[in-house]
C-alpha cells in the first residue's frame, strides 16, 4: 500500500508519521511536506489548490490512497475530482466540506437538523451585523466569526460590543481575512469547558476515535488572542462514556444522517468543537479534517489507523477503537510575533538532543525550511513537541523537559499544557 499524505504541517507530519509504521503500508509520501518532515519522509512539491497537479503526482508514485491533511484542497473539490476519477482518497467532498468552508452553512445545518449550538445571525453586511450587535440580541459579550476560512483566526470572543464592533469591522470593512469575511456569523456566548471530539465516517457509519482538548489563546491561563491551537492533550477527562454516548446520539448521528439526506454523504475525519454547557453538550464548530495540534496529541494514542480510512460505506462497524493506556501531552512551540507578522529564519537548535535523550517524545514539524546545514523558522507554529506516558503528570513533564532542549530565538510556547487535565479529575 502506497500513501500520499497532502499537506505542510505538523498534523500531515503525524498523520505520515502514523501511516509509515503501520502493516501492509509499503510507502509514505508527503506533498508539499517540508523541511522537518523531510527528515525522515520523502516529500514532494505540490501546489494543493492544482488538482491536476495533485493527480499526476499521484500517478508519478504509483498511489494507493491519498489522504487530505487541510480544509482548504477539500473546500475545492479535490476529493469530488478523485471520486469522478475512480481514484481512492480519504476526505470530504466541497458539499460535505461546506461544515468547515462555511459557518453559515453550518449553522443553518444544524438549525435544520436540530443539533445543539448557540444562538446565531449570519450577516451579509456591515452595516447589519452592527444593527444586530447594538440591539442587543446576544447580549454585551459575544462571539464574531468569519465565514468562511481563516487559517483558525477568524473567531473573535468579543467580551462587550466596542470589541463586536472592532471585530466586525476589520473582517467586513477592513477585510483582514480577505473573502472570508464578507459574510459574518454572530453567535451568543456560552459558557462552559471545551472538548474535541474526533469520528472517523463513511457516509451514515462511524468510528469514534478520542476526545482531546485543544489551547487556542497564545498565552498561559487562555489569555491573549487566538491562535490556530498552540498545544492539546488527549484524551479528555472530561469524556465520560455517558457524555461520549449523548455527543454522538445528539450531534454525530443527526450530522451524517443530514449531510446524507441533503446529498453530500460525509466521508472523512469530522472533528467536533464542543463547549459543554448546562444544557448540555452543544458545538462550536466543525472541521472536516483532523484538528492540528490535535492530530498530533491523539494519533500516537490510536490503534491501527489504515483500515479505517479505506473501508468502504457500510462496513466500519467491523471496527472499534479499543480504550488506551497510555495518554499525551502535545506542546506547541510558536515562532516571534505569533500570531501576528512572524520573524522568520531563525537557526532551530537542540533537536539531536531531544532525539537522543528524552524518552516517548516525537517531534512534528510545520513552519521550518531549510538553510545550509541548518533547519529554520519558516512560520509562526514551528513544531510541535508530544510526549506519550501512563500518566498526565508524567506526560506533562516530558513534554517540556524535551521543550527545554530546543532553542531558537523568539521561541514562544505555552507553559500550562495539560493543566486542565490535572485539574479536571
Amino acid at each position: 500500500m502506497r500513501i500520499l499524505v497532502l499537506g505542510s504541517g505538523a498534523r500531515e507530519h503525524a498523520l505520515a508519521w502514523k501511516l509509515s509504521s503501520e502493516p501492509g503500508v509499503t510507502h509514505v509520501l508527503c506533498a508539499p511536506g517540508n523541511a522537518g518532515i523531510a527528515r525522515t519522509i520523502p516529500t514532494r512539491p505540490v501546489e494543493l489548490l492544482d488538482t491536476a497537479a495533485v493527480i499526476r503526482l499521484v500517478d508519478q508514485e504509483r498511489i494507493d490512497l491519498t489522504v487530505v491533511g487541510p480544509e482548504a484542497p477539500l473546500g475545492n473539490g479535490l476529493a469530488d475530482r478523485f471520486e469522478a476519477e475512480g481514484r481512492r482518497v480519504f476526505g470530504p467532498t466541497r458539499g460535505a466540506a461546506q461544515l468547515e468552508t462555511s459557518k453559515a452553512f453550518a449553522k443553518d445545518f444544524m438549525h435544520r437538523h436540530g443539533v445543539p449550538t448557540a444562538r446565531y445571525r449570519v450577516c451579509a453586511s456591515a452595516q447589519d451585523a452592527l444593527t444586530a450587535v447594538g440591539s442587543g440580541e446576544f447580549g454585551d459579550a459575544l462571539v464574531v466569526k468569519a465565514d468562511g476560512l481563516a487559517a483558525g483566526k477568524g473567531v473573535v470572543v468579543a467580551p462587550d460590543r466596542a470589541a463586536a464592533e472592532a471585530a466586525i469591522t476589520g473582517a467586513m470593512v477592513d477585510r483582514s481575512f480577505g473573502d472570508a469575511g464578507a459574510r459574518v456569523v454572530l453567535e451568543e456566548l456560552l459558557t462552559g469547558p471545551e472538548v474535541s471530539f474526533f469520528v472517523v465516517a463513511n457516509g451514515e457509519h462511524y468510528v469514534p476515535l478520542l476526545s482531546a482538548q485543544d489551547h487556542k489563546r497564545i498565552f498561559d491561563n487562555d489569555e491573549g488572542p487566538n491562535t490556530g491551537g498552540m498545544g492539546a492533550f488527549s484524551p479528555s477527562p472530561l469524556m465520560t462514556p455517558a457524555l461520549q454516548q449523548q455527543i454522538e446520539s445528539t450531534i454525530v448521528q443527526p450530522v451524517l444522517r443530514g449531510m446524507a439526506a441533503e446529498g453530500h454523504p460525509f466521508r472523512g475525519f469530522l472533528y467536533c468543537g464542543l463547549m459543554l454547557t448546562p444544557d448540555g453538550p452543544t458545538v462550536i464548530e466543525f472541521n472536516v479534517r483532523f484538528g492540528d495540534p490535535e492530530a498530533q496529541a491523539v494519533l500516537p494514542l490510536l490503534p491501527e489507523l489504515t483500515p479505517l480510512l479505506l473501508s468502504e460505506p457500510g462496513r466500519q462497524s467491523r471496527f472499534s477503537v479499543p480504550s488506551v493506556a497510555l495518554v499525551s501531552v502535545a506542546v506547541v512551540l510558536a515562532a516571534h510575533r505569533y500570531p501576528g507578522d512572524v520573524r522568520t529564519g531563525d537557526v532551530i537548535h537542540g533537536l539531536d538532543d531531544v532525539a537522543r535523550d528524552c524518552r516517548d517524545v516525537q517531534m512534528f514539524f510545520a513552519g521550518v525550511t531549510q538553510k545550509g546545514n541548518d533547519l529554520v523558522t519558516s512560520g509562526g507554529r514551528v513544531m510541535t513537541v508530544m510526549a506519550t506516558a501512563p500518566s498526565f503528570e508524567i506526560a506533562i513533564a516530558r513534554a517540556y523537559e524535551a521543550a527545554s532542549k530546543i532553542k531558537f530565538d523568539g521561541m514562544q510556547y505555552r507553559r500550562d499544557i495539560g493543566r486542565k487535565a490535572l485539574s479536571a479529575r
